[in-house]
């Protein structure tokens, strides 16, 4: 049996060392839940509790397509505001913002979090919604790069 020698490591480097590099789509969640623009925000806050998460992806009510966000705080001002829950669309309520592409680097998502007071950004490919990125993840990302 002969060995070849090609050069290349074949092995894939720790996360922390490819951070610097690294895109929204090595941190990115796939969404587990999702809600529609016409269902209540009652019905939304339901779906968080027993999905175990603090944001759904609102789902435009025609297409499919994502169209927006809904998360706590959004759930919570329109409380503070005086709205009834169960006489609220998600869809009005919701955080309207387009979905970061999967080629998007960690600090560029950082960017745009910081910026819009973002805790969550959906990611997007040529099949549309692949996923979420939440700030826990950018940061454990920025500094693994800080580290490496």
């Amino acid at each position: 049996m002969s060995r070849i020698t090609t050069g290349v490591n074949g092995q894939k480097p720790p996360f922390q060392s490819r951070a610097r590099t690294a895109t929204v789509a090595d941190v990115m969640w796939p969404p587990v839940t999702t809600v529609g623009q016409h269902d209540h925000v009652a019905a939304a806050a339901y779906l968080m509790k027993h999905a175990g998460t603090t944001a759904l992806l609102v789902l435009d009510a025609q297409t499919g397509q994502p169209a927006g966000i809904i998360t706590a705080a959004d759930i919570t001002r329109a409380i503070a505001d005086g709205k009834d829950v169960n006489d609220v669309w998600a869809g009005a309520v919701m955080t309207t913002r387009p979905a970061v592409p999967t080629t998007a680097s960690i600090r560029a998502a950082a960017e745009i979090m910081t910026a819009r007071h973002f805790r969550h950004l959906p990611v997007a490919g040529h099949a549309g919604l692949l996923g979420v990125v939440d700030i826990i993840d950018v940061c454990r990302a920025l500094i693994g790069a800080d580290e490496g």
